[in-house]
């Protein structure tokens, strides 16, 4: 019998095997997996990948939104409402871009707390944290220019904080500054949005993922016992991700359906009469209290409190319980941000520039 050839009395293997592994001979796909510990099949353990579902699917409805918006500041308000009203389910896309990056959001924080409380940073697992904040703060200048891109008031006032802030940084704020290469600030963000956040978010995911199959996942501080927790198939954990993917997507195209997002009115400079949205609310008591320089500060302080946390945190010890001397302040911290959130619901609106 030839090399290769199928055994008699085999059944033959169904198309979308023989497809995947026509690939796997070209491309060696099946080198990129690698055993997964039964914990890391719960939805505790799938955020991570969540989140590039998340980008993946913001990724594809914003291909189709590009098509229609116009990044001009005379131009882009009408052309987003144009989107609204006139394109064939252009409000359920918009929609479903939005809700998904609210999404998007929530599920890199989660990621991020549950990484924390199960000690995964820990050696050899520092570089992979450190990769996956510089990922927490890609996610966030994504929100903050798709929230500039929509062109409405909240978004004006938003880029003039911002603009403000890069007169903070001096020359290391000049990218933000209007007269930067001749080029209207709207049109340089709808790029950074478009083009060079994508590729960059491309770049470190992969080098996120290279370091998890190098260390494979983090042992789970919940278990008891010396017995070795028994693996299954990269196959099965994909599968299992697919689900709650599925879920995910679901849900997200439910929310733009029933609750499509609000379109502000056209942005008027000089006033201020908006407030930032949740995800950034926790800064608007720190701007009331310390001036416009509070967002800058108070975002570095986050970051690089993020950060220092494998360097902090470098006993061997996994379980939340056993290591309350950064878990509390950790929890104090996330408190507090949740604390400044709802405080700014209820606090009057302040203008802050000029």
């Amino acid at each position: 019998m030839r090399v290769g050839a199928q055994p008699q009395g085999a059944a033959r293997p169904g198309l979308a095997r023989r497809f995947f592994d026509a690939l796997d001979e070209r491309l060696g796909l099946r080198s990129l997996a690698y055993p997964v510990p039964q914990h890391a099949d719960k939805l505790a353990y799938s955020l991570g990948g969540l989140s590039l579902v998340a980008f993946l699917a913001l990724l594809v409805s914003g291909i189709a939104l590009a098509q229609f918006y116009e990044p001009e500041p005379a131009t882009a308000h009408a052309s987003v409402r144009r989107i609204v009203t006139d394109v064939m389910l252009g409000s359920t896309l918009r929609g479903f871009h939005y809700w998904m990056s609210m999404a998007m959001v929530v599920l890199v924080g989660l990621h991020l707390l549950r990484v924390f409380a199960s000690g995964s940073f820990k050696r050899p697992r520092e570089g992979s944290w450190i990769v996956g904040v510089a990922l927490a703060g890609i996610t966030a200048t994504f929100f903050f220019s798709g929230t500039v891109l929509k062109w409405d008031q909240e978004s004006l006032e938003a880029l003039e904080h911002n603009v403000e802030i890069a007169g903070i940084l001096g020359r290391f704020g000049y990218w933000l500054s209007p007269e930067f290469g001749g080029i209207p600030l709207l049109h340089r963000l709808y790029t950074l949005h478009i083009a060079i956040l994508p590729a960059v978010f491309f770049l470190v995911v992969a080098m996120h993922l290279l370091l998890v199959k190098r260390h494979g996942m983090a042992p789970s501080p919940f278990r008891g016992g010396p017995v070795p927790e028994p693996t299954e198939p990269f196959s099965r954990h994909l599968a299992r991700l697919g689900g709650f993917a599925l879920i995910l997507i679901g849900f997200v195209t439910v929310l733009a359906v029933i609750a499509p997002p609000m379109h502000g009115m056209a942005p008027v400079e000089g006033i201020e009469v908006t407030k930032p949205p949740w995800p950034m609310l926790w800064l608007y008591p720190v701007e009331n209290w310390v001036g416009v320089s509070g967002i800058l500060w108070a975002t570095l302080a986050i970051f690089a409190a993020l950060l220092i946390v494998p360097f902090v945190d470098r006993g061997q010890e996994r379980h939340p319980l056993k290591r309350l001397g950064v878990v509390i302040p950790a929890g104090v911290v996330v408190l507090a941000v949740l604390g400044l959130i709802v405080y700014a619901l209820v606090t009057p609106v302040a203008a802050h520039l000029g």
